[in-house]
């Protein structure tokens, strides 16, 4: 189960910190160092006044490295490697970033094609690439002729070109990129009923039911194998009214950015 924009204030916190901490290192490991210092606990050395057996030659806290370290002060070595640790910590943000751009550019991807199918707001929000859109359990509608003498209208369709939608690669049990033509959304109790008719001049696209598919949150896709190729047929359904073609897709990178930075 995806969990997309609940990881969002989490990864906020993880990548500001990181970066509190990698920009100024990046830009000169001496300041961070200092900063760190101030919360450095030094346990307490001995006076050698109220011990006359220390030799003050021999205290730690009066060594240079000792008293270096204690105030931060870094080698050229420390510098070096303080260096590269902040360029891994800020290839680890990008790389954090990316990652929560591509989980929340499937869910709206997702979330996007099933609205475009019909699919109202609901519980299945919440995780629309298996909840919301899902490819049909039942088989091909095709081949089949409709039984219910007023049968229901579908009024939307997909028609696969060279480049596939991102979303069906994400959805649940979604088609096969390689044998689809045509895809045809239905509500998810309503799938069963539709059938496909492919004649000659036109291609008809129908609910086998007497009563209309009612509103609902998930939607079932069926992928369609033409024949042969849609070529200047029109796809229509009852009464041979043409369909309207919808092409949803997945945003753009940018476009995810954008509503992760406004909360859009």
């Amino acid at each position: 189960m995806r969990n997309y924009w609940a990881l969002l204030p989490a990864i906020a916190i993880v990548i500001g910190l990181t970066l509190l901490y990698a920009i100024p290192t990046l830009i000169n490991p001496q300041w961070t160092s200092s900063v760190l210092a101030l919360f450095r606990q030094v346990p307490e050395q001995p006076d050698p006044a109220q011990d006359p057996t220390l030799d003050p030659a021999q205290d730690p806290a009066l060594q240079p490295a000792e008293a270096r370290r204690a105030a931060g002060i870094l080698g050229p070595q420390q510098v070096k490697s303080r260096r590269m640790l902040a360029v891994l910590l800020v290839v680890g943000v990008v790389a954090l970033i990316g990652f929560n751009i591509s989980l929340n550019r499937e869910r709206n991807g997702c979330y996007k094609a099933a609205e475009a199918w019909g699919a109202i707001p609901g519980k299945a929000d919440r995780d629309p690439c298996i909840n919301k859109i899902f490819g049909s359990f039942f088989g091909d509608p095709t081949g089949f002729k409709p039984l219910e003498a007023k049968p229901q209208p579908i009024e939307t369709y997909q028609l696969i070109h060279k480049k596939h939608p991102k979303y069906l690669k994400w959805m649940q049990n979604g088609p096969s990129y390689d044998d689809v033509d045509l895809l045809i959304g239905s509500g998810s109790s309503c799938s069963l009923d539709l059938k496909v008719v492919e004649e000659e001049d036109k291609v008809m696209v129908l609910l086998d039911s007497d009563t209309p598919c009612p509103p609902e949150d998930a939607i079932s896709l069926s992928s369609v194998k033409l024949k042969k190729p849609l070529g200047d047929r029109k796809v229509v359904t009852v009464d041979d009214k043409p369909m309207r073609e919808i092409n949803p897709d997945a945003d753009s990178w940018p476009t995810v950015l954008k509503k992760l930075v406004t909360g859009g």
